[in-house]
């Protein structure tokens, strides 16, 4: 049997248009800042010694960086602390949140996803790319599906190949 047909691509011919979150991974040094070492025992907040740590502690290797400021040990932390935290961190860090990196993660990517301009993707056949090589936290899926939605005639996730319908216009 002669093959007389030739094969086509049709993924390759399509409109689709592949929208990649590993695109806009979050740049710059992520750090974590457990302050556990600066209460008692690691569990008591004595305000004054807690004072002194936050002026003895090297703040300018948190330049340009992103910080999750957090406490491993289950004391319970008065918020004023983390904003003291904060305001000593505010001079030299790019983005800081009191939680793990997983938060700093989220919340870094829910700042770039709400910058972007979806409006590029109007009226054309979307597909958001499901695998990647770095961690893309779960909301960000989300957020860039909602922020998508009005203007999309489509959206779906994964690949090409196999792919799941999520939205499409009526």
């Amino acid at each position: 049997m002669a093959q007389s047909e030739e094969i086509i691509n049709r993924v390759a011919g399509s409109k689709l248009v592949t929208f990649d979150l590993e695109d806009y991974y979050p740049q710059g040094k992520k750090e974590l800042l457990d302050i556990k070492d600066w209460l008692f025992e690691g569990f008591i907040l004595k305000e004054k010694d807690f004072r002194n740590y936050i002026t003895e502690h090297n703040w300018e290797q948190y330049k340009d960086a992103n910080v999750a400021v957090y406490c491993s040990t289950d004391a319970i932390v008065p918020g004023w602390a983390y904003m003291l935290v904060a305001a000593n961190l505010q001079p030299y860090a790019k983005y800081i949140v009191q939680g793990d990196l997983e938060l700093l993660h989220s919340s870094l990517y829910q700042e770039i996803i709400s910058s972007l301009d979806f409006s590029i993707y109007k009226d054309k056949p979307v597909i958001i790319k499901g695998c990647s090589n770095r961690p893309v936290p779960p909301n960000a899926y989300l957020w860039a599906t909602a922020k998508m939605q009005p203007y999309a005639k489509s959206i779906m996730y994964g690949e090409a190949c196999s792919s799941v319908p999520l939205y499409k216009r009526k």
